[in-house]
């Protein structure tokens, strides 16, 4: 046999071993649940939570937390975010992926989002609170308002 047909076959070997104890392995409801869940909102209601380091990292020191609303076309929603403890961004991501809206710093001049946003497509969006920098934890408050149409 010659040395590339003992290295793949060596190869193979070892791939067919790590499946078959990954399929012999269990995987428990817990541990599917700890992958990503979005959390749903209430409309008009204020969500008072805290972002830690159980969280998403944003790969810059920071962490986020996503929550998720059903939208119709048409809809007019603000997004509000503050916190005392950290630099807040917002982001409004349609379920393709694609951000819809994003907000760092609201008009009040603190480093609070608030975002406004009017639907194009109905479907699942997901609003996803984060922190700004290296400051990535902390207690925060989101409310998102449905607008009614004038």
């Amino acid at each position: 046999m010659s040395q590339f047909a003992l290295s793949q076959f060596s190869v193979l070997l070892s791939l067919s071993f790590a499946i078959a104890l990954l399929g012999s392995h269990p995987l428990t409801t817990d541990a599917q649940s700890r992958i990503y869940s979005p959390l749903s909102l209430t409309f008009g209601k204020v969500t008072a939570d805290k972002l830690s380091n159980k969280d998403i990292p944003t790969g810059q020191g920071g962490f986020a937390r996503d929550y998720v609303v059903k939208l119709q076309a048409g809809d007019q929603i603000t997004i509000d975010l503050t916190s005392e403890d950290f630099d807040t961004m917002v982001y409004l991501i349609a379920s393709n992926g694609t951000t819809v809206g994003e907000n760092d710093d609201g008009p009040d001049g603190t480093t609070n989002s608030l975002l406004f946003t009017r639907i194009v497509r109905a479907g699942t969006y997901y609003i996803r609170v984060r922190s700004f920098g290296e400051v990535g934890a902390g207690r925060y408050n989101l409310k998102v308002t449905l607008l009614k149409p004038q």
